[in-house]
């Protein structure tokens, strides 16, 4: 029951894209058999390290969606305090419901059933645009934004590079 109504909203959701798409990215499924799985591709931010990148990931949705929430992962290098190095993204939406058990976020900034495929992609633009280095998910990220943000920018600019490439 659930998985049929999570491939229901997911289906409305894909639609709805297709119909107005969203300045910034684009989304479809990885497989046209599977409305579990998304491929999405993010342009860098305009006026941010990131302008000029065109920044491929993979959004995988629970059978139990909404009520939990995706993963998402670059599948293009992207150094930032809250990409993990294998790319998975950290922010605070795509955390489980509740209370954060370590207490570092409010249960109302954690996943809620009310997001979208656009309110989560557009939670990634901005985490492009502002990075959050108080808990990060890739520490040596964090340290270069902090202590050396010229070696970071070099850093930035070699992934944005890389990215053109792969177009």
């Amino acid at each position: 029951m659930a998985a049929s109504q999570a491939s229901l909203l997911l289906q409305k959701q894909l639609k709805d894209l297709c119909k107005k798409p969203v300045d910034g990215f684009s989304a479809g499924l990885v497989d046209e058999n599977n409305i579990f799985e998304w491929s999405v591709s993010i342009m860098g931010p305009p006026d941010t390290l990131y302008e000029g990148g065109f920044f491929s990931a993979i959004m995988s949705f629970p059978q139990n969606y909404p009520i939990s929430p995706p993963t998402v992962r670059f599948t293009t290098e992207v150094w930032h305090p809250n990409v993990y190095p294998d790319g998975k993204v950290c922010i605070s939406i795509l955390h489980p419901p509740g209370d954060d058990p370590n207490g570092y976020e409010l249960a109302i900034e954690r996943w809620s059933p009310v997001h979208t495929v656009e309110s989560i992609v557009l939670s990634i633009i901005s985490m492009l645009s502002s990075p959050n280095d108080e808990s990060p998910a890739n520490v040596d990220a964090a340290k270069q934004w902090r202590d050396s943000k010229e070696e970071f920018r070099k850093r930035v600019s070699r992934c944005v590079r890389k990215s053109q490439e792969m177009l």
